[in-house]
């Protein structure tokens, strides 16, 4: 039986975590928690994000849920304040809502551009911005943003989400130096093809198995559980000196 680390950093550390009711959101909502994390998610999907706090009643402290859809800033700004108040300031950020639907390039409209970038991108960078007085408070903090190796592979069927995630790792590096200066931490978290319900349910099939066991060096599938453990690196101490950076958690599939 595998053991993992506990991180005692995190203990009653406030995390908040975008895109947590369902899928590798959840299991980070799940991790922290376990880890006695202060934790604060937000989701459109209030079945799941009503019901992972019951299933977490054992916790140090009950995860808040909080209704919000990050393409609409003001609520997102709403939500984060929410948070604080109920948890205290926010030492740890996790960027991980997203949607990867596909889509057509030739069929594309403006408006579906826009969506595409304030679901993937856009409120990375407006929650990076709107915990930054926290960690200045606290004397650092970490910002988790999740990209993907999708757009590595080069693969096709989602042109704007790619161009998105892309696009993550140049937030990451942009701003690096500046927060860096106040001791807070930004780095790039990024799954491979993470065996998620979701992804069972729309993709995986024969011709994605065999994928899996023909390019993925390590056997097995990537779970959203082993996302979760490298957040939780991420967000303690233990990588104090971390910053700017891909942390690439695929199998070894690129």
């Amino acid at each position: 039986m595998s053991t993992y680390a506990d991180y005692p950093s995190l203990q009653d550390r406030h995390v908040f975590i975008s895109g947590g009711a369902s899928g590798i959101g959840a299991a980070f909502v799940e991790h922290f928690a376990r880890q006695g994390s202060r934790v604060s998610f937000i989701d459109i999907d209030d079945e799941h994000g009503r019901q992972l706090p019951q299933q977490l009643a054992g916790a140090r402290h009950a995860p808040l849920f909080i209704h919000c859809d990050v393409t609409r800033l003001d609520d997102l700004a709403a939500a984060i304040a929410q948070a604080r108040t109920h948890h205290g300031p926010i030492g740890a950020l996790v960027n991980n809502a997203a949607n990867d639907a596909r889509h057509h390039f030739s069929e594309t409209t403006a408006a579906e551009f826009d969506q595409n970038v304030a679901i993937n991108l856009r409120h990375q960078y407006f929650a990076t911005q709107a915990v930054r007085e926290d960690m200045r408070t606290l004397g650092g903090g970490s910002v988790i943003c999740l990209g993907s190796t999708g757009w590595m592979k080069k693969n096709a069927g989602y042109p704007m989400y790619a161009m998105a995630k892309a696009a993550v790792h140049g937030l990451v590096n942009g701003l690096a130096h500046e927060l860096g200066r106040e001791r807070i931490r930004i780095n790039a978290l990024v799954p491979g093809w993470v065996i998620t319900e979701k992804q069972r349910r729309l993709w995986l099939d024969a011709e994605g198995e065999a994928e899996i066991a023909r390019v993925q060096c390590l056997p097995g599938y990537l779970m959203a559980d082993d996302l979760a453990r490298a957040a939780l690196f991420l967000a303690a101490d233990d990588s104090r000196m971390c910053t700017g950076q891909d942390f690439l958690v695929d199998g070894g599939w690129v």
